[in-house]
């Protein structure tokens, strides 16, 4: 038994049997750690769903992943005559890897999406991301987070260590517990807002900018005053000058650098109560 958990452990998941009158497949994934007492990290990437990953205080990783046929499938078969579609791809398609406490997931969803709700050990590095028909939440996890969506929302709550989220159209909220002390952030969206909050006593040099909203904040910000930052680039014997209309600041007499940036929508930088 030793031997199989030190090596590489793939799990391959085909659900067969469809529910909820042939339209969602369900099933579950349970993967051992090569090494429960130390922490781990989840690679994730989908094309189609959500991600919700939560830590908890078992020493495997769980993951229940569930899939439903598209609302043009149904569509299709609504309009073909009183014939019953007979689906043949509703069967899920997932599998995890995992090889020294790393583990990486790989799922099907191109054709129709793949929702993954995912419990981990609460000291577990995140790098995970999804496209369409989904939002990530990630929440009582400690760790580096790299979070990635385009048409969705992230949301991470009650999180420690360290976090670089990007969305295009969502939210991106973050609610930390601790930081780490050393950690650049960033966090951005080009539709949406940007809503963060730190514990009172984070160290930071955050560069801020709204370009059709506003940024708020309760901490003592030792704003930069100076003006405005200009770039140079030359191409072709010309040079083109810019300006970048960003908002410089300390808080706490500075720190690693946190970066909040969106187009439509506002910033809010919060301190924790």
């Amino acid at each position: 038994m030793n031997n199989v958990l030190s090596g590489i452990v793939v799990l391959l998941l085909t659900a067969t049997t469809a529910l909820f009158a042939q339209s969602e497949s369900k099933e579950q994934l349970v993967v051992p750690l090569t090494d429960p007492g130390k922490p781990g990290s989840l690679e994730v990437g989908l094309v189609n769903g959500f991600i919700h990953v939560t830590g908890y205080s078992g020493k495997d990783v769980i993951i229940d992943a569930s899939t439903r046929s598209s609302s043009r499938a149904e569509d299709r078969s609504t309009s073909s005559g009183g014939m019953r579609r007979i689906s043949t791809n509703n069967a899920l398609d997932v599998s995890a890897e995992e090889k020294n406490n790393r583990i990486r997931i790989n799922a099907t969803s191109h054709q129709k999406p793949v929702n993954l709700t995912i419990r981990v050990p609460q000291r577990f590095s995140l790098k995970i991301s999804t496209v369409n028909e989904g939002d990530i939440t990630v929440e009582r996890v400690s760790g580096e987070l790299e979070i990635n969506n385009v048409n969705g929302a992230i949301e991470l709550t009650n999180i420690s260590g360290s976090a670089v989220a990007n969305t295009i159209n969502g939210d991106v909220t973050a609610v930390f517990r601790d930081v780490s002390p050393n950690a650049p952030m960033a966090f951005s969206t080009l539709n949406g807002r940007v809503d963060v909050t730190f514990p009172a006593s984070v160290k930071a040099n955050v560069k801020l900018k709204s370009d059709r909203g506003d940024i708020f904040s309760d901490f003592d910000f030792d704003i930069d005053k100076s003006q405005p930052k200009g770039t140079r680039s030359t191409k072709s014997g010309m040079y083109r000058v810019s300006i970048e209309d960003w908002v410089y600041g300390r808080i706490n007499n500075g720190g690693p650098e946190v970066m909040m940036k969106t187009m439509q929508g506002s910033i809010y930088v919060r301190k924790a109560k």
